[in-house]
């Protein structure tokens, strides 16, 4: 049996009550379940104990980020998770400091994560419509969602982790197909577990 790790980072705000994020959170639960995986959950209106969720994440084989991307990323709640949970675990529960050696300080950095067999995937909602990302002509220069969100792919990567395929629905507050995203993200999910 795998276990899963599904952190929820979305954020509340008043415009966005974070119906989709949990709704995702609750399909991909049932998904894992049904075919037999092990599944914890967080979300950032947990009461957070580091040692705690250090623990779930050297458990878990797989950690699931479903986040919504405000300003071009993470929202601030999971941002001060990563603050108090990541760097708690430099200490040897994710990576032992940044991999470099007093002999060789210049090389290896980046190269000291200890969660090697643990794989990560990102499930992401986005105003932007999908339109914008790989079109040169579009707001995103050409850039493809990965490419936005490569500071977190190198946050997993720091700690040793692999990726999975990206997954994410657009323009989900003013032009939202919310049955057509459901049934890709169950598909998704489905293939790659």
């Amino acid at each position: 049996m795998s276990k899963v790790l599904i952190i929820n980072a979305h954020q509340y705000y008043s415009f966005s009550e974070g119906k989709l994020n949990a709704t995702l959170v609750d399909v991909a639960s049932s998904i894992l379940i049904e075919k037999g995986y092990e599944v914890k959950t967080v979300t950032m209106t947990d009461s957070i104990d580091v040692e705690a969720q250090l623990a779930l994440h050297q458990w878990a084989d797989v950690v699931l980020l479903q986040s919504p991307i405000n300003w071009m990323g993470v929202p601030f709640s999971f941002k001060r998770y990563m603050d108090e949970v990541y760097t708690a675990g430099m200490g040897g529960a994710m990576c032992n400091g940044d991999g470099r050696h007093q002999d060789d300080p210049k090389s290896g950095y980046g190269t000291g994560g200890t969660l090697k067999d643990t794989k990560y995937m990102m499930s992401l909602t986005f105003n932007a419509p999908e339109e914008s990302f790989n079109n040169s002509e579009e707001f995103f220069n050409g850039k493809s969602v990965d490419d936005l969100m490569f500071p977190m792919h190198m946050n997993f990567k720091f700690f040793g982790m692999t990726a999975m395929p990206t997954i994410a629905c657009f323009d989900v507050m003013k032009n939202a197909d919310i049955d057509t995203d459901l049934a890709r993200f169950k598909a998704h999910i489905s293939t790659h577990f």
